[in-house]
């Protein structure tokens, strides 16, 4: 694994969960390390026997939408629907105050892309949530947690023809950090992409 230093490269991680009252723990992978889409695609698979759940509206009226015009209101919904779900992560780098994704992070989002392009879970739909870290002001955070969470959106549409129907982007900054106790942590520093669509897993059984 590559040494972090200081901000010289932000870590996000995506968190794949998916649509289901099922709740499992998270489990880490390293895109360094090697492939893990197949994983991930088993870890989702835990929801396998449920029935399909409806597509929250507020994510429905938010497929069209880009991060940055979501409002407050908006991105609460959105919130509420993605809590208590099954989920994965995994590491990614950005480099400092940006959204650009270098090879690094590129790798893994191949792999983000392998998963999402399975059989078992092609054609859903997912919310990709950008969360940052709180250092820096809130405006801050929230744009570029905005900005990243975007930039997995495109990159999974433009380079790995995910359906851009399937995909919404939405931006938390500072304020939904899962490391309460340590603000600064990396753990905060993520972008979570859950499995919100009335076609979940157990349809594709």
């Amino acid at each position: 694994m590559l040494p972090i230093r200081g901000r010289s490269a932000r870590t996000v991680v995506l968190s794949v969960i998916a649509a289901a009252a099922l709740c499992t723990s998270a489990r880490v992978a390293v895109a360094e390390e090697g492939s893990f889409a197949d994983e991930m695609v088993r870890a989702l698979g835990a929801n396998r026997g449920l029935s399909a759940q409806p597509l929250d509206p507020a994510v429905k009226a938010a497929v069209d939408k880009p991060a940055v015009s979501l409002s407050t209101d908006e991105r609460e919904k959105i919130a509420t629907s993605i809590q208590n779900k099954a989920s994965y992560n995994v590491r990614i780098t950005f480099e400092l105050d940006s959204d650009r994704i270098g090879p690094e992070a590129e790798q893994a989002i191949s792999e983000v892309a392998k998963a999402l392009s399975n059989q078992q879970l092609a054609g859903n739909t997912f919310v990709i949530a950008g969360h940052t870290d709180a250092k820096g002001s809130d405006a801050y955070n929230q744009q570029l947690s905005e900005r990243r969470a975007e930039a997995v959106k495109h990159d999974l549409i433009e380079k790995y023809g995910i359906p851009a129907k399937t995909l919404v982007s939405v931006g938390y900054g500072k304020t939904k950090l899962k490391d309460t106790a340590n603000p600064f942590s990396g753990e905060n520093r993520r972008v979570q992409v859950v499995n919100m669509s009335d076609k979940n897993v157990a349809a594709k059984q």
